[in-house]
């Protein structure tokens, strides 16, 4: 079932389940592309193709917020949101360690195209981000986190690099019990009809936050 937060004509506002794919890869692994667009389909009647816009991605192991553009005007009004950083996405994620007290990282990170994987290097791009500490519990840190650049997999690394990385990230840090520990828990944005700021929230109940959820 569809946990949808906000619909319509112009947006659609839902949950990504951890596992589910942002968009297909071509494999039978369940997308969120592929889904909705049935869902519209179903709903509303409609005959032919339907048109659903991907503004922004989560990995498929990250579930939380992500917004859907229903027509291409939507589309291209959220994706100039993003370019001119007027799209605010808030993340909740758990950290190996005891992190102290709030911070922010700026680092410098380059995609390497044929490890699939993002490395901290001087000739990279800025990443930037802000971090509040929530809890901490058996070692371990609860924050919550606002992105100042939209990097590749830039949480992930910026808090492996500085020591401290996501419980279940095997990219980045160790295979664990559980899917890596990162959630998308707000987002925020400018409708692109009515320039109406919205501003959604989903709070992580299982993995990892099982035990921490209860600060957020």
């Amino acid at each position: 079932m569809i946990n949808i937060l906000y619909e319509d004509n112009h947006l659609l506002v839902v949950e990504k389940k951890v596992g589910v794919l942002s968009q297909s890869d071509g494999t039978n692994t369940p997308d969120m592309l592929t889904i909705l667009k049935k869902y519209i389909k179903e709903k509303y009647n409609k005959p032919g193709n339907v048109y659903l816009g991907l503004v922004h991605r989560l990995d498929k192991n990250v579930g939380g917020v992500m917004v859907f553009a229903k027509t291409s005007k939507a589309a291209k009004r959220l994706s100039e949101g993003i370019r001119n950083r007027e799209f605010k996405k808030t993340y909740l994620a758990i950290c190996k360690g005891i992190i102290k007290s709030d911070g922010e990282y700026l680092d410098y990170l380059k995609r390497e195209e044929y490890r699939s994987r993002v490395s901290n290097s001087k000739d990279g791009k800025l990443a930037s981000l802000t971090y509040k500490v929530l809890d901490i519990k058996d070692n371990n840190t609860l924050v919550k986190i606002n992105l100042e650049t939209g990097r590749h997999h830039q949480i992930r690394v910026q808090f492996s690099y500085h020591n401290h990385p996501l419980l279940g990230d095997e990219k980045y840090g160790s295979k664990g019990k559980y899917p890596i520990a990162l959630f998308a828990y707000k987002l925020e944005f400018y409708h692109p009809t009515t320039k109406e700021k919205l501003c959604f929230t989903l709070v992580p109940t299982e993995g990892y936050f099982k035990n921490f959820t209860s600060v957020v």
